[in-house]
């Protein structure tokens, strides 16, 4: 697998990831998240623009995320705990995405993020027994619980790895 810079090309297939990954949340009783379209194109193409924005690749497009360095505003207050290090700066990962049929996708997700930023964080909705899952195996650690600008919750995570040498 391989991961580059999302395109404007790539946004039908990147809608069509993130419609398919709509749909396995709801098949698993995620109801609550990915509601009113999000993300939209509108969204993804500020990802673009942001330079932000990365496609997953292995028999083709199989994979979307944002791959976001900086402080993210919603991380800022943690209720139920704290982050793991929060003085160090951090990247986050938002928006990941995958079809149904591709396997490894998150994992190719995590580890090459991991690579370019010792200090990740993500968060994901309660309901969403799949992400949670691949995020905790990856090392993730819970730290407590984030809400997003319209005051969802959202369960939020941390990995600290080793600095690039």
């Amino acid at each position: 697998m391989t991961v580059r810079k999302a395109t404007y090309p790539d946004i039908p297939r990147i809608m069509e990831i993130c419609d398919e990954a709509r749909s396995i949340m709801r098949s698993d009783g995620n109801m609550n998240q990915w509601t009113g379209g999000y993300p939209s194109e509108e969204v993804i193409r500020k990802d673009i623009d942001d330079g932000v924005g990365y496609v997953i690749v292995d028999s083709g497009i199989d994979g979307y995320f944002a791959f976001i360095p900086g402080i993210e505003r919603t991380y800022l207050r943690i209720e139920g705990g704290n982050w793991l290090d929060d003085s160090a700066p951090y990247c986050t990962i938002h928006r990941l995405a995958s079809t149904k049929n591709s396997h490894g996708i998150a994992q190719a997700c995590f580890d090459w993020c991991s690579l370019r930023c010792p200090n990740l964080r993500i968060d994901t909705h309660e309901d969403n027994r799949i992400m949670r899952h691949c995020i905790e195996k990856s090392g993730f650690t819970f730290c407590g619980v984030i809400h997003l600008l319209n005051g969802d919750p959202r369960l939020a995570y941390q990995k600290i790895g080793k600095a690039a040498a």
